[in-house]
């Protein structure tokens, strides 16, 4: 009988690793549905040819896997390509050591120089009354959606903001999304949420933060038109009314 040691568990380590990196790119594409089906395939595989030794339909699969894992190459060839830039990327260094560095003020403080703006220009235009959708890019890439707006790359601040957000403003419709300290994108279409517990009461735009906030960990502020209160869609909930101080609290957050 084999010993269970150090190995093994590295092994299963990455294992879990690049299974976890594999899905996380998945859902950010939207394949999520076709990763799960051929780790399904491939579960089934492995209890058909090493478990149960059936070698008929064992060998049968096993050309399937042969010939599939040529066209899971062509199927995923972008998504293959993305990962392995991420890995090596500073971005994917800079991941990795921050497993083991833990937050320090600096960093809260780098963050807040880009979080007060978005904070007061939300602050403002709910005072005026001005609707505006703000999303702000968290792990889950949103170029997909960025591709639908005008792209802008612009510095982050409160005047620009409110600016773009204005009624008579050719980029007010929309979503601004906010990506790597910089507005990247305005006029942005999001998916809209078919959750049917969302009152009545609210518009298109919190059926839109909260249906991107359905399927990424982006952080999606609404300001109302019609009552001038500030929302927050983020993990698949929306909550309504919240203050200057706690929209900045999430932002904040981790």
């Amino acid at each position: 009988m084999t010993q269970f040691g150090v190995k093994d568990i590295i092994d299963i380590f990455l294992v879990a690793f690049f299974l976890y990196e594999a899905y996380v790119l998945m859902r950010k594409t939207g394949a999520t549905a076709l990763f799960l089906g051929v780790l399904t395939f491939v579960a089934i595989w492995i209890l058909i040819s090493q478990v149960f030794e059936l070698r008929l339909m064992g060998a049968i699969m096993d050309k399937f896997i042969s010939v599939g894992f040529i066209l899971l190459v062509v199927v995923f060839q972008k998504e293959i390509r993305a990962f392995l830039q991420a890995l090596g990327s500073n971005k994917g260094l800079q991941f990795i050591s921050r497993l083991f560095r833990p937050k320090g003020k600096s960093e809260i403080d780098e963050n807040l120089t880009y979080i007060m703006p978005v904070v007061m220009a939300a602050l403002n235009m709910a005072k005026r009354k001005e609707g505006a959708l703000i999303v702000v890019q968290q792990n889950d890439s949103l170029d997909t959606f960025i591709e639908t707006g005008e792209i802008l790359d612009a510095k982050i601040s409160s005047r620009l903001i409110e600016n773009i957000f204005f009624k008579n403003s050719p980029l007010h419709d929309g979503a601004m999304i906010i990506s790597g300290k910089k507005i990247k994108a305005a006029s942005c279409i999001l998916p809209v949420s078919q959750d049917q517990n969302i009152p009545k009461s609210m518009g298109l735009r919190h059926r839109s933060a909260l249906g991107l906030a359905e399927v990424t960990d982006a952080k999606v502020i609404i300001v109302s038109e019609e009552t001038g209160k500030i929302s927050m869609a983020w993990k698949g909930k929306l909550e309504n009314g919240i203050s200057a101080e706690k929209l900045q609290k999430y932002l904040v957050e981790e």
